[in-house]
C-alpha cells in the first residue's frame, strides 16, 4: 500500500505563522527531520535541489509551501460545482496526463493555505448571494486535497463547516486511500466524497505515486460505511489494447466492494482523455518515456475553456466509450445516478 505523503522540503510564507494551522504545521515539521525554509512568497521558491530540470521537478513534487490564500474570489467549477473552494494547490501524484502540469506551470510544488476561516467566510458570502438555492463547492480543482489532509486537516474542517450550513454542499475527488481521519467527520450528508477510478492498465502506466485501484475501492467502502454520499469519476477514460475488458473488470471489482446496502446515494461521472498542445509539450518533457498516446492526427479538435483547443477522441470513439461504459454502469449499478460524460 502507498504510504501517506510526507514532504522532504517545507517552505513557510511569513503570514502563515499568524494562523493556528500555520503554527501547528511548523511544530509538526520541527519534530521531524524534514528541511524547513522560509520564503517571502511562494513565487520566490527557487533553487530546489537537483542537477537538472528532471530532478528538480521531482523534488518540487515533494515540496510543501505553507502559505496564506490572498485571493478570496473563487473560480467557477462547472460541471462539477458552482465554485472551487481553494484549500490547496498542486499534487504529489505523478499522473502523466494531468492538466495541473500546465496550470501549475514551472511551480509544481504543493501549497496549503492556513487561513481557512477567511476562506469559509468567503464561501458563506457566495452561499448568501445564491440562497435559497444550494451552492456546491469543489475542493479538488487544483489539487488532490485528500493526499495532504492527513497533515493539515483543512479538508476535514471544511467538511464539518459545510455540514453546519443550510445551503452549502462540498465535493472533492481523490486518487488516494488515506481516508481514515475523515471517517468520523460530522459531514451531515452535505459532502460528496468521490474517488477517481480507472482500468488497471491506466493506473499502472499513467498514475504513479497514487493509490492502487484495490486500495481506492477499499477506502471507498469505508467512506460509504461512514454514511457519506459517495461518487466515482471514471477518468480519464483511455483507449488502450483491451480497454473494454479493463473497464469491465474495474466495474466488477467496484461491484464486489460496494454492496447493495451502501448504494443509497451513488453518482458516476465519465471523462474521456484529452490533451492540449501546451500540455503535450510539458508531459513529454516531464515524462519522456511515457506510453501515453498524444497524436493529434488520431483525435478530434474541440474548443476548450479560455479559448484553448483540446484534442479528444473522435465522434465514433466517444460513442463507443459512452455506450460501453453506460452498459457496464447499468449492469452493475442500475440504481446509481449518472451525471455526465465529457
Amino acid at each position: 500500500m502507498l504510504k501517506p505523503f510526507y514532504p522532504q522540503l517545507v517552505y513557510f510564507e511569513p503570514g502563515a505563522l499568524e494562523y493556528p494551522l500555520g503554527r501547528e504545521l511548523m511544530a509538526k515539521f520541527k519534530e521531524s527531520d524534514v528541511e524547513i525554509r522560509k520564503t517571502t512568497s511562494h513565487n520566490q521558491v527557487r533553487n530546489l535541489p537537483g542537477e537538472n530540470d528532471f530532478q528538480k521537478y521531482r523534488v518540487a513534487k515533494s515540496t510543501l509551501v505553507v502559505g496564506v490564500r490572498k485571493t478570496l474570489k473563487f473560480d467557477t467549477s462547472k460541471p462539477s460545482a458552482e465554485y472551487a473552494i481553494p484549500l490547496a494547490t498542486g499534487c504529489m501524484g505523478h499522473c502523466h496526463y494531468c492538466y495541473l502540469q500546465t496550470t501549475m506551470g514551472s511551480k509544481p510544488y504543493i501549497r496549503t493555505y492556513v487561513n481557512t476561516e477567511e476562506i469559509f467566510d468567503a464561501a458563506a458570502q457566495y452561499m448568501k448571494e445564491r440562497a435559497p438555492e444550494i451552492t456546491r463547492f469543489e475542493a479538488a480543482c487544483t489539487s488532490d486535497i485528500v493526499g495532504i489532509d492527513h497533515l493539515t486537516h483543512s479538508l476535514k474542517q471544511a467538511i464539518e463547516y459545510m455540514g453546519q450550513t443550510d445551503y452549502g454542499r462540498l465535493r472533492f475527488v481523490t486518487k488516494f486511500s488515506h481516508v481514515d481521519h475523515l471517517l468520523d467527520a460530522n459531514h451531515n450528508y452535505k459532502t460528496r466524497f468521490r474517488f477517481s477510478i480507472n482500468a488497471d492498465y491506466v493506473i499502472k502506466y499513467f498514475e504513479p505515486g497514487t493509490s492502487r485501484l484495490d486500495d481506492r475501492l477499499e477506502a471507498a467502502r469505508k467512506v460509504a460505511e461512514a454514511d457519506y454520499p459517495l461518487g466515482f469519476i471514471v477518468a480519464p477514460i483511455y483507449l488502450h489494447e483491451g480497454w473494454k475488458e479493463g473497464y469491465y473488470t474495474m466495474f466488477e471489482k467496484l461491484h464486489e466492494q460496494i454492496p447493495q446496502r451502501l448504494r443509497k446515494d451513488l453518482t458516476f461521472e465519465f471523462i474521456q482523455h484529452r490533451f492540449t498542445k501546451p500540455a503535450k509539450k510539458v508531459i513529454q518533457k516531464n515524462y519522456p518515456m511515457t506510453k501515453l498516446e498524444l497524436e493529434e492526427n488520431k483525435r478530434k479538435w474541440k474548443w476548450g475553456r479560455y479559448g484553448i483547443g483540446k484534442y479528444v477522441y473522435t465522434t465514433e470513439e466517444q460513442e463507443d466509450i459512452k455506450n460501453t461504459l453506460t452498459e457496464y454502469l447499468n449492469t452493475f449499478f442500475p440504481e446509481a445516478a449518472f451525471e455526465y460524460f465529457v
